[in-house]
């Protein structure tokens, strides 16, 4: 991690001299935040939002355009590593069940992007979810804020299929959290912290979050 940050840093003192910045004030400004340092270390099934994945992007988009391939590079990673982190909990799922989901019934319990907001925008929820839908699964779909119209659009929106009906006939939108029993599995993608208060045992659950802590459970956490 120290390893990291210094790498991390070093990269941008190349854009600086490109851009004629002056290093030491954004290190200085970078520091400031106080999120670097012993927040944002707890492991998930990935970032999401409007902000991190676009603005990295766009970062990457200057160091190519100032030639810093490498550089470019480095920080193209960051988003590879999340894409990779959401595919790796959608896989560990669908190993689970031995490759196929057809006729699996999962819950996914969490649809914004981090708890505490409606804002559903780059959520992991909907690359997992589709994961999980391309492999078979009819799929129960609850959060305390999104509404159902929202998580349609982002379905409709984001995962770019044409057949509707096989949407509407493989994904149901949950009212109520106690609608999650009787299904295969259930994923957590949102730790909500009412989600505490449901009662998982007999249940096999995938915790996305690593937020659930209970040894007695058929738990699989990141």
């Amino acid at each position: 991690m120290l390893a990291q940050r210094i790498s991390s840093i070093n990269s941008l003192s190349a854009l600086c001299e490109k851009t004629g910045a002056n290093i030491d004030e954004l290190s200085k400004a970078i520091g400031l935040d106080h999120r670097i340092g012993p927040h944002f270390l707890k492991a998930s099934v990935g970032f999401g939002g409007s902000c991190f994945q676009k603005d990295i992007l766009n970062l990457v988009y200057l160091c190519m355009y100032y030639g810093l391939d490498e550089v470019a590079e480095y920080w193209h990673q960051v988003v590879k590593i999340n894409d990779y982190q959401k595919n790796r909990f959608a896989q560990k799922i669908i190993d689970h069940f031995g490759g196929d989901l057809t006729g699996k019934r999962i819950a996914i319990l969490g649809w914004a992007f981090k708890a505490n907001t409606n804002d559903s925008r780059e959520s992991a929820s909907i690359y997992v979810t589709k994961k999980l839908f391309e492999a078979g699964a009819n799929i129960k779909i609850f959060d305390p804020l999104i509404s159902e119209d929202s998580i349609k659009n982002d379905i409709y929106d984001y995962w770019g299929i044409k057949n509707q009906d096989k949407i509407k006939s493989h994904i149901t939108i949950l009212k109520n959290r106690n609608d999650i029993y009787n299904n295969d599995a259930i994923a957590i993608l949102t730790d909500w912290e009412e989600f505490k208060e449901i009662n998982f045992n007999d249940l096999t659950l995938f915790d996305g979050r690593n937020f659930i802590k209970n040894e007695n459970l058929n738990y699989v956490g990141l």
